[in-house]
């Protein structure tokens, strides 16, 4: 059992930048696989990135690839998703999600898929 909690979103002009963090409650950060997915009005979950246990494997989707970067921090039961070169199309609410899963095949690319899911934190790009 694991509570995930997003914090870091707000508002920024295209081109800027911002950092989310996902805080995890519990010891066992370091067993899950971590994943930010977003979510804009009327669209389904769509995946941002992941990150594996170790810290060692990344993805990316492909709209954010180049921009975003996703790290953790197992001692502070962290992940982060640094957001550079913000475009007003990344506009959404982000959400971080955690897995328990040990091999990195496609359901890493699914909302649905994964454990635990916090309650998201927006993210508004626009002039």
């Amino acid at each position: 059992q694991v509570q995930l909690v997003e914090s870091g979103g707000g508002w920024v002009q295209p081109g800027g930048s911002l950092r989310l963090s996902c805080a995890a409650s519990g010891r066992s950060f370091g067993q899950y696989i971590m994943g930010w997915f977003r979510q804009a009005p009327g669209e389904e979950h769509e995946f941002v990135a992941a990150v594996g246990r170790s810290g060692g494997y990344v993805s990316y989707g492909d709209p954010v690839q180049g921009r975003f970067t996703i790290s953790r921090d197992n001692s502070k039961n962290t992940v982060i998703l640094q957001m550079n070169s913000l475009k007003p199309e990344d506009t959404a609410v982000y959400y971080c999600a955690a897995s328990l899963r040990r091999s990195y095949d496609t359901d890493i690319y699914v909302w649905s898929k994964y454990d635990h899911w916090g309650q998201g934190t927006q993210v508004t790009v626009s002039s």
